[in-house]
């Protein structure tokens, strides 16, 4: 992987991720070189100068972007508003949860990007599904985008899940939805509980068990079907980094959906946590431990081990009966391989099971592929596209 900053890992993922999600090296390079003595110092110290960097970059592109919508060149202003969504959006991920500008960085990057939505004519509408697991309040809902794929349809739709620490709009930046969307395929992108907007803007934590809004997504899909031109008989499930914990449980349990993808087999995210309590492996975010206190709601250590101790998928992906893919990195720092191995092997009721490891020499062997991210996410929606054409 690209190290920008040479003894900063967490950091240097950040950089990666935008380049391969459309960031410009010019821009990456204007936002990164101010700060590199203070990556010298750790993930945690320095990351609000680190922001400040690249809003300076962002705010930048904004005024441009302004400039250029007054003047009526929405396709060069809607180019613009995508570039400081994807700034802003990477930059405050990387922030602590005690962090008091975090709200605000994270609302600036949800209006950016409706704003290119906007500008460029994308096919993508803002949506809310009603939650209605146990430990949410009265009238809590689930944020999202749903990106329409062309024509009549109705089409295949994949409900895509984030992980620990990334966004629904990290999900449109990734270029995922629209590789689906040339297949004819629709997507919903969605926040689920303890991550994205879901977290930051509606305080819902996330839980092990999830089927629960799993179930809550697809009693909505079924509801407005017609409207979304979805065919409710093909619904798949993808999700990321932690989201491959969270898609196998969700498909083990819930047997409306088609087909499941792990995209980073985390097989044993409760054995994760040990391990990096012993410091082995490296940490997604910086302010690591803060950050999984916050997206779990617990108060203490020893509570967020109780809160996430049922976090494996032992004895659960066998439960799985319909095609599952399984990839990931050779080279992933964060969550080993060999679960990505006994992933696999243990899926023994999916009438079409694959396991994808991606190498060094081809690329793709970072966590969830972010060294080469589209080289990823194509294989990936090839394999969907195919399953649903079987499925149909």
């Amino acid at each position: 992987m690209y190290m920008y900053f040479p003894t900063n890992y967490v950091w240097s993922m950040s950089v990666v991720a935008t380049l391969n999600n459309g960031g410009l090296i010019d821009d990456v390079d204007k936002a990164c070189r101010p700060v590199l003595e203070a990556s010298t110092q750790g993930d945690d110290v320095g990351t609000e100068l680190l922001y400040a960097s690249w809003q300076a970059v962002a705010d930048r592109l904004l005024a441009s972007a302004q400039e250029d919508e007054a003047r009526g060149w929405n396709l060069g202003a809607a180019e613009k508003y995508y570039r400081a969504m994807l700034y802003t959006s990477q930059a405050e991920r990387l922030q602590s949860p005690l962090w008091e500008g975090r709200r605000a960085a994270y609302q600036k990057s949800i209006d950016l990007l409706l704003k290119h939505v906007e500008l460029a004519g994308v096919p993508v509408t803002t949506v809310d599904i009603p939650y209605t697991g146990d430990d949410a309040p009265e009238g809590a809902q689930l944020p999202g985008y749903f990106y329409r794929a062309p024509g009549d349809g109705p089409h295949p739709l994949v409900v895509l899940w984030n992980g620990l620490d990334s966004t629904k709009e990290m999900m449109y930046s990734s270029g995922f939805p629209q590789q689906l969307a040339e297949r004819g395929i629709s997507t919903l992108m969605m926040d689920p509980p303890g991550s994205g907007e879901a977290l930051r803007m509606r305080d819902l934590r996330a839980r092990y068990d999830t089927e629960v809004w799993a179930a809550s997504t697809l009693d909505w899909i079924e509801d407005n079907a017609v409207d979304l031109g979805v065919d409710t008989a093909r619904i798949g499930l993808v999700g990321w980094s932690l989201g491959g914990y969270y898609v196998p449980r969700a498909a083990a349990f819930e047997k409306r959906f088609a087909l499941a993808v792990a995209w980073g087999a985390n097989y044993d995210w409760a054995a994760v946590q040990e391990a990096r309590r012993r410091r082995e492996g490296e940490n997604p975010v910086p302010h690591y431990w803060d950050h999984v206190h916050w997206v779990f709601g617990a108060s203490d250590m020893d509570d967020f081990i109780e809160k996430t101790k049922n976090m494996h998928l032992r004895g659960v992906v066998e439960q799985i009966t319909v095609p599952f893919l399984v990839t990931h990195g050779e080279g992933d720092r964060q969550i080993p391989v060999d679960y990505a191995y006994k992933e696999y092997e243990a899926a023994v009721n999916s009438p079409k099971r694959e396991l994808r490891i991606f190498t060094q020499e081809e690329g793709g062997a970072e966590h969830i592929g972010l060294d080469n991210m589209p080289y990823v996410s194509q294989f990936t929606a090839d394999w969907i596209a195919e399953t649903f054409a079987e499925l149909a």
